[in-house]
């Protein structure tokens, strides 16, 4: 079987080691990149080293030796690794020439930790876990063949955007794709709780089922009314949310996907709902044990009048859901709390209790700064964006998916009486400096496109009905980018500068007309829309108002010959109008189409800076189980760039949300903003940066950071990672 590195280019590149690094382990040599060379310099060297010692040392001695393609391919269908399948679609000779055109781009791992991440939580190993059956390569060509569904052509291209590093599955499709032995495709799922006991009950239900398959669940618990509501009019009844958060919780560690890893869950609640503060409660770190909440994350929902209240210090109040489903007919999440506060605030038929709505941040503040939660959703600037008709009252694990749900109903054995729509994540990102190389940009981005949307066809989760509904009249995808810093800094361009700031409301903005323009080609090609695309915006036209009305371009130099010198043309206003016809005529496949996640191993193994972020330092340290510390270069560091690399914590929260604000006004859903702060801040400056997010119009906030404090004598003279 071929290898990404033969045995004899992995001695000779040994034998090029300096000589006092010759009989270190790959271990060893990635703990260099941490010391300054003689000359104060970072050796970059030394973490590519480790790379290829790692390939030596261990990589080559624990993978299974086969002779041929054919050997290793039947073996793994054989002994059940590899579904017959996939394969079956395809000719075999396709498929070894599929095979040749991956290895041909001799793939090598930039980092050390890229290659330890792949070979440790991607690659197929033999069923006691001791063996490698797969190299990076087969893995990409598993992904490409089974995503193209036997379109040769699509998984000849598949393959190139992978390996070449343009595009990259979320870490469940890119693990799983062509197993026998597997989870599902999807990153997680969101789910509404209504209020009622079978409602309660079917949420853990599809939680624990859900989770049992691999992936994170966010639950909506706005609708349930409040502690000391009553239950078949007697008072004080309802033990409110926490009980059901504890439920859940306990849910989520049992299904612990057979001790791979804990199920990951989050809940939501609207920050008008009575049991808000018990809710913030549940997370500080001196909590009873009674409601304390350690592992499920929690995100709260604020609408615009929770800002203006604090803005004019007045009371907050606070709405019992079982009354305004009651008045209103509809749960509490289907309620614009901004538009009907102060007609709900004299309805004497809802009951009502008030805090103080500047007590209410600050308590958010606190939490932050102890745990970096709650997540926040800012309601309105969500909704006011939203193409689809109906409203988002949620989001997800990390914060980004935001798509309108639609409630179920449930008879008294807990079957579905009236199946709604529940949500799910299909996921997987470009890597902003190698699309931007690309040869044929648009083509890239309908590759990744058509991708998402096999990982969305392919995806029947039947154990959760609404989930398999919504993602069946949806085709929702979350197409999402990484590497923003890594590619401005290789440019020479500061994260959060005035041509920052221009290049990325550029590079979104064309992302946007290529991803819809995919989307409009799979629908002509499949004569079908998504379900309830004749009541949306894009049906309307209204969606492309903003484009179609004004001239978008670089507003700076270095901009302009960005996209020059890159060959990537910005679509006119001209090709608008042509795409908003066509759209109009033939609809789009995707009702949702971009989400920017986090990305966290995949942009390791993609070697990219993280989301669009900037970097946390320019040497990471991650501890990585046994093997302790490892140190992870930013891509495209250098020596002679390291201005360009300011980290997240010396750039402040004002340049993080201006960037993220330049992007969130060409995606759809949402993107994973974290807020870095100084071990100086206060709580007062995270009020004032949700303030200043909430301004900017941001959809959603995830995590909140601080660096922390050295201990005083710990740092090591001439370490980077402490230094930088």
């Amino acid at each position: 079987m071929a290898t990404t590195l033969t045995e004899e280019e992995l001695i000779q590149s040994a034998k090029k080691l300096p000589e006092a690094w010759q009989n270190l382990g790959y271990h060893e040599l990635n703990a260099i990149l941490n010391l300054y060379g003689p000359d104060g310099e970072i050796q970059f060297e030394a973490d590519h080293a480790a790379a290829r010692q790692y390939f030596l040392q261990h990589v080559n001695k624990n993978t299974v030796f086969f002779h041929s393609k054919k050997e290793q391919i039947d073996y793994l269908i054989d002994n059940d690794y590899y579904e017959p399948a996939t394969f079956e679609q395809y000719p075999d000779q396709f498929v070894f020439d599929l095979y040749d055109q991956a290895y041909a781009h001799k793939f090598r791992f930039p980092s050390f930790l890229g290659a330890f991440k792949f070979y440790t939580s991607y690659a197929l190993k033999t069923f006691d876990g001791e063996r490698y059956l797969e190299r990076y390569e087969d893995r990409v060509v598993m992904n490409a063949l089974y995503l193209a569904r036997g379109d040769q052509d699509m998984a000849t291209r598949l393959v190139d955007e992978i390996i070449l590093g343009r595009f990259q599955p979320a870490t469940p499709t890119f693990l799983n794709a062509g197993k026998s032995q597997r989870g599902e495709l999807v990153s997680c799922f969101l789910l509404r709780v209504e209020d009622n006991m079978e409602s309660i009950a079917r949420g853990i239900n599809s939680s624990l089922q859900l989770s049992k398959r691999g992936g994170g669940v966010a639950l909506n618990l706005t609708n349930l009314r409040e502690q000391g509501a009553p239950i078949k009019k007697i008072e004080n009844q309802s033990s409110g949310v926490v009980p059901v958060m504890k439920l859940l919780e306990d849910s989520f560690s049992y299904a612990n996907q057979l001790g791979a890893r804990q199920g990951a869950g989050a809940v939501y609640l609207n920050a008008h709902h009575p049991d808000i503060s018990t809710f913030l409660d549940t997370k500080r770190e001196n909590a009873d044990e009674k409601i304390r909440i350690k592992t499920l994350s929690l995100g709260v929902v604020v609408p615009d009048i929770t800002f203006e209240l604090a803005k004019k210090n007045e009371p907050m109040y606070l709405f019992s859901p079982y009354d305004v489903e009651a008045v209103y007919g509809v749960p509490f999440s289907e309620i614009s709390v901004t538009e009907k506060y102060y007609e709900m605030v004299d309805d004497p038929r809802i009951k009502k209790t008030k805090m103080q709505p500047r007590d209410f941040f600050q308590t958010v503040a606190e939490l932050q700064f102890e745990s970096g939660y709650p997540y926040m959703v800012f309601e309105d600037h969500v909704n006011a964006a939203n193409p689809i008709k109906g409203r988002i009252s949620m989001s997800n694990l990390c914060s980004e998916i935001l798509q309108v749900s639609e409630p179920s109903t449930f008879n008294a054995d807990l079957s579905y009486n009236h199946t709604g729509k529940d949500i799910s994540c299909n996921l997987g990102s470009m890597n902003i400096a190698k699309t931007m190389d690309s040869a044929d940009f648009g083509g890239s981005i309908e590759t990744a496109v058509r991708a998402l949307t096999a990982v969305s066809d392919l995806s029947d989760i039947s154990s959760v009905p609404s989930i398999a509904k919504g993602n069946s009249q949806s085709h929702a995808i979350g197409l999402g980018q990484m590497n923003l810093h890594g590619y401005l800094a290789r440019e020479q361009v500061h994260y959060g500068s005035e041509e920052g700031l221009d290049f990325t409301n550029m590079y979104f903005y064309t992302v946007v007309y290529h991803a819809l323009k995919a989307s409009n080609k799979i629908a002509i090609e499949r004569n079908q829309v998504f379900g309830g695309f004749e009541d949306s915006k894009y049906a309307s036209g209204e969606f492309f108002d903003k484009y179609t009305d004004q001239t978008w371009k670089p507003a700076t130099d270095k901009v302009a010959k960005l996209f020059i010198d890159a060959d990537v043309h910005i679509p006119t206003q001209q090709d608008w109008k042509e795409l908003k016809a066509s759209v109009m005529e033939h609809g789009i496949y995707n009702q949702n189409l971009q989400a920017v996640p986090p990305t966290g191993s995949i942009s390791y193994i993609n070697n990219s800076t993280s989301s669009i972020h900037p970097v946390a330092s320019k040497v990471e340290i991650r501890k990585e189980g046994r093997l302790g510390r490892v140190y992870y270069p930013a891509p495209y560091l250098n020596n002679e760039n390291l201005e360009y690399f300011e980290d997240a914590y010396e750039i402040g929260y004002k340049k993080i949300v201006d960037t993220y604000a330049a992007a969130t006004q060409h995606v759809d859903q949402g993107l994973s903003l974290t807020l870095f702060f100084k071990d100086t801040a206060t709580t007062r400056d995270v009020n004032k940066a949700q303030i200043y997010a909430w301004t900017q119009g941001i959809k959603t906030l995830y995590y909140v950071r601080v660096r922390q404090l050295a201990l005083e004598g710990t740092e090591i003279e001439g370490c980077v990672s402490c230094m930088l």
